[in-house]
């Protein structure tokens, strides 16, 4: 199983700062110890410097990252705030059926809302119902 991690990474800051990431790997890291075969598909581990990168390797990596969210078996959106490309990360899922599971407290935000099949208010009830899910696909 594929499963994508989405999430905030520069939010609304107008520089190239980055939020804290390391969300994605307490999310990696719960996967892994329940269901150690899974593939985990992290952008922000693939690119860590990608504020840095001219606008055709942005774009790049834009798109490629906009591919795997398309063909992974579960996405996993982290949004604790408005994420302009974690939205369209969960919209390319969405419409390609693969199931978006959503941490977030905006749980009225219409995004949230019509792209996400669960959403877990915060990231510690979200690794709690890993460490009590069956399978990554009973999450969603």
């Amino acid at each position: 199983m594929r499963i994508f991690i989405g999430g905030v990474m520069q939010a609304s800051i107008t520089g190239k700062g980055i939020v804290s990431q390391d969300y994605r790997r307490q999310i990696a890291e719960a996967f892994l110890v329940r269901w150690p075969d899974v593939e985990i598909i992290d952008p922000f581990e693939q690119h860590p410097t990608s504020v840095e990168y001219d606008d055709a390797r942005a774009k790049e990596t834009l798109f490629a990252s906009l591919a795997h969210a398309a063909t992974s078996d579960l996405l996993i959106a982290y949004v604790p705030t408005a994420s302009m490309g974690t939205a369209l990360e969960m919209f390319v899922a969405q419409q390609r059926g693969v199931p978006v599971v959503t941490i977030s407290s905006l749980a009225e935000n219409w995004v949230v809302r019509a792209l996400s099949r669960r959403v877990f208010p915060d990231l510690a009830s979200f690794l709690k119902g890993v460490a009590d899910a069956e399978s990554p696909a009973a999450l969603g």
